[in-house]
């Protein structure tokens, strides 16, 4: 006697419905597993993307140059903190020896905390420390141009000057100003006053569905460097001719070793990168991340597994005199597998499914709890989880379906 594919999930399904307490014990396991698999690879997926097009606004043949690696105004690596500081008169030079460089822009980076206390913007009945303050030359524009919301950027002449003119980013701008209107008025920052000239448009993309740009204040670089002049935390950015950027790479790096008097075969003592680059850096995070919770959630499959071929060596127990009954009416041992195999896919399938349900509603949750999070969920990783389950459906189910076929349809039929 031969059941149909059709006939055989019919049956499965009524076997798990009628244990549906215990069938449900029994995928919990695989159920966590997919359901934490799942919303990490959404939450990793969504940031993934955010941070991607950060990152691409600051343009794709552009190269960075500073002290350390990671964030300008970081301390950097133990090994990169005895670095001598980049010199913002490199750019010019590196410019005029590199044929393949278009133009430069040298950014300072005041200290965020004077005296104790943290920089704070104010306006007559506004204030706000949720800021941070670049100094650039007006070049800066040019190599990574953005949209304007009102106003202008500073000028040439504004900038060789240094003097106290803002472009203010559009967080930033609506904290100090919110009826709008902020180009033209001036605000104070750190005891001096400054005349806003424009307000950028909301940046996009960004780390946890935030822009660092939004809530920036830029200023002149000449500007930073006479109210502050310690501070020797530049980053300068290179433009490289459309084509040419890893020949730009291999010249900036020359002249840098040169000027800054590198011996031959010693490492760089100091930091370039490209926008790729720092996404493959964060890539190879990210992995390790997934890497992790797929780790962790194996270890859900693997108890869920076992749970699946328990209950399967418990049902063809109990179910011992039904197997003789079809052995005896005509049945091959292939058809027992089958039935029995179906059961098992059925149970981890049915698991894979509510797993994938928690994760679509535990993502949303986050979501909604934390809209500067964004999340996604990656069509790769819900195909994976249910064909993951699937198998594990398949693996440990085979040696209850052997079993159950290799019964005797004799000493089945006796059985009480």
């Amino acid at each position: 006697m031969q059941l149909s594919t059709r006939e055989n999930f019919n049956m499965a399904l009524d076997s798990v419905w009628t244990h549906r307490f215990r069938s449900g014990l029994t995928i919990l396991g695989i159920v966590i597993g997919i359901t934490t698999v799942i919303t990490v690879s959404s939450l990793l997926t969504g940031l993934r993307k955010g941070i991607v097009v950060f990152f691409e606004e600051f343009g794709p043949n552009n190269i960075f140059v500073s002290k350390v690696s990671g964030e300008p105004r970081g301390e950097g690596k133990l090994n990169e903190r005895r670095r001598k500081p980049i010199k913002p008169e490199y750019a010019e030079m590196v410019t005029r020896l590199s044929p393949s460089i278009l133009r430069a822009a040298v950014a300072v980076f005041p200290p965020m905390i004077v005296n104790g206390r943290p920089l704070a913007a104010k306006v007559p009945g506004f204030e706000s420390d949720n800021l941070s303050l670049v100094g650039d030359d007006y070049e800066a524009f040019l190599v990574v141009p953005r949209e304007l919301k009102e106003g202008r950027v500073f000028t040439p002449s504004e900038a060789a000057r240094g003097d106290k003119v803002a472009v203010l980013g559009a967080n930033i701008a609506d904290a100090l100003f919110p009826t709008g209107g902020a180009a033209g008025k001036t605000f104070m920052l750190d005891g001096a006053e400054f005349r806003c000239v424009g307000v950028m448009a909301l940046a996009k993309g960004g780390f946890f569905g935030e822009n660092g740009l939004d809530t920036q204040i830029t200023v002149p670089r000449r500007t930073v460097e006479m109210r502050y002049p310690g501070v020797d935390r530049y980053l300068i950015t290179f433009q490289a001719r459309e084509g040419q950027r890893e020949s730009a790479m291999e010249e900036i790096k020359a002249a840098l070793r040169r000027m800054r008097r590198v011996p031959t075969g010693q490492p760089d003592d100091f930091s370039i990168s490209t926008a790729d680059q720092i996404i493959a850096q964060f890539d190879s995070l990210t992995g390790v991340i997934l890497i992790v919770s797929i780790a962790i959630s194996g270890l859900g499959l693997l108890v869920g597994g076992i749970g699946v071929m328990n209950i399967m060596l418990v049902s063809v127990t109990e179910r011992t005199r039904e197997i003789g009954i079809r052995k005896a009416i005509g049945a091959r041992k292939f058809d027992i597998i089958v039935q029995f195999l179906m059961e098992a896919i059925t149970l981890t399938g049915l698991g894979g499914v509510v797993g994938l349900v928690f994760a679509f509603f535990v993502t949303m949750l986050v979501g909604v709890l934390v809209p500067s999070l964004p999340s996604e969920v990656p069509m790769a990783a819900v195909v994976a989880g249910l064909g993951v389950s699937v198998f594990v459906g398949v693996f440990f189910g085979v040696w209850p379906a052997v079993k159950a076929a290799q019964l005797d349809p004799v000493e089945a039929l006796r059985y009480e």
